[in-house]
Formats: C-alpha cells, structure tokens, sequence
C-alpha cells in the first residue's frame, strides 16, 4: 500500500471535509498538536501509484486542512509536517544511499515549510543512515523547528531496525526539538522510553506515541491490550514517568486514546 493514508487526499469524495473532521475530533479529545496527512506524500511514494507530479498539491493540500481544523477548533494547537522513511517503515535495507535519502527528505521538508507546518516532524525512522539524511535536509531547510523520532527493535534496548544503537546517531540529531520513540507496542515503549533518557542529552525533550499493537511475521496486526483507550492511557502514564515530556498515539490509536491520555494529565 505505497499511498497509505495519502489515499484519503485523493480517494475521499471531499478530502477537505472529511480529514478536517478527524483533526477536529482529535483536538476535541484534547490533543495540543496534530500532524498533517502528510506521512506519504513524498513524490517516491505517491510515484508508486501513479501520483508523482503530485506531491507539491497534495502535501500542500494536507497542511492546509490541518490548519484549518486548528483555526476552527483550537488555534493554539501546532500543525506537525510528517516526513516518513522513503520505503517501507519496518525495512531498512530498503532506504535509499544517504545522498538520495538527503535530496529527497529535502525536498519533502521545504514543501513542508512552505506550506506552513509549525514543526517539521521526521518520524518513524528505522535506518540510521536515513534518519541522519532526514535531520540534514531539515536542519538546512528549518533549523530551528525540526523533531525525530525513531521506530526501535523489540529486541534489545535502543536498536533502530538496521542494527544501529541509538545513541550513534544523537550527534547528528542534537539539534532536533524532541527525539522521539513511535510505531512501537504500547507496552513495551516504556523501557525504550527510559533508555533513550540514559543516553540522551538532558536538555532534549522525548516524545513517545507508540502503537496499540503490532504487525506479524505475516503482514497481519495483533492487537495488545492497549487497544482499549484507558489501558492505552495508563501505559502513556508509565512513558512519562520514564522521561517522556511528549505523549500522543500511533498506529491503531484514536480520538477517544487522546481523550483517556488527558483525563489522566
């Protein structure tokens, strides 16, 4: 599925209304920053089905809905521009060279910018070498409004996917606004979380939004318990007191996830 959730920008009878509603659900849960639809809008990605001429509109499109839930319903809330890896999120040794990943991503996050993303959010990062292309491009495009955040290995403690541990790639990544651990099981992120604080510098925040399951050898999806919004809470509790400052949901989580998180706040 190389368009992902990009099919909504342009599947939906009415994009506009429809992906307006769901931010607007999201900020009515009590979420104080949303991300753009954005996560494959990369001109690789949409070229896969067809759609490659398009990614300036749609990632353009995307930011603009975004923004404009926030204007409606919560005009303090931030609009992050997600940037995703350029193939597929659970394999590495797809990433492009560090150069093509570098000329891509650059490309990404200054459409990102243009289009008036508070933050530019690189997440999901399973490659080292792709991670440090990504936070080049945005640190030369955005300096001072770029974050990270890394998909890690269930196997150990502060692995990326490729093997490489973590903190071989935080002098890269030192000037990011948060770093950050996602598309992760809920409860496993914890540990994760509390390692990442042991090996990161004291002045960078950590973000932590994991997922309410995980996909099988098969392609499939398991569902852990947090697929219930206030187990998923509770968990979202313990990333916090393992250093996370930055809490939200990933893959499987919805409106009613936010909501359980703020009632425990």
């Amino acid at each position: 599925m190389p368009l992902w959730s990009a099919r909504a920008l342009i599947e939906a009878p009415e994009p506009p209304k429809i992906l307006k509603q769901v931010h607007l659900d999201y900020l009515n849960a009590g979420a104080q920053a949303i991300t753009a639809n954005t996560f494959r809008t990369h001109q690789r990605s949409l070229a896969k089905a067809g759609n490659g001429d398009r990614a300036e509109e749609l990632t353009q499109l995307a930011v603009a809905i975004a923004r404009s839930a926030c204007d409606e319903g919560k005009p303090d809330a931030l609009v992050y521009g997600s940037v995703a890896p350029l193939e597929d999120c659970y394999s590495p040794e797809l990433a492009p060279d560090i150069e093509t990943c570098k000329q891509e991503h650059g490309q990404m996050i200054q459409c990102l910018v243009e289009a008036g993303v508070d933050l530019v959010l690189i997440e999901t990062m399973c490659s080292a070498h792709e991670a440090i292309a990504a936070a080049e491009a945005a640190q030369e495009h955005t300096p001072n409004a770029w974050a990270i955040s890394f998909c890690l290995s269930t196997d150990g403690l502060g692995f990326l996917l490729d093997g490489t541990h973590i903190s071989e790639v935080i002098p890269a990544i030192e000037d990011s606004q948060f770093v950050g651990i996602n598309c992760v099981p809920a409860p496993m992120l914890a540990d994760q979380v509390q390692h990442l604080r042991q090996v990161l510098p004291d002045n960078i925040p950590i973000a932590a939004y994991g997922n309410v399951g995980y996909a099988d050898e098969d392609g499939g999806w398991v569902s852990t318990d947090a697929v219930k919004p206030n187990r998923f809470a509770e968990y979202a509790m313990q990333w916090v007191d393992s250093g996370a400052s930055i809490i939200g949901g990933c893959c499987g989580t919805t409106p009613k996830t936010i909501a359980s998180i703020q009632s425990k706040l």
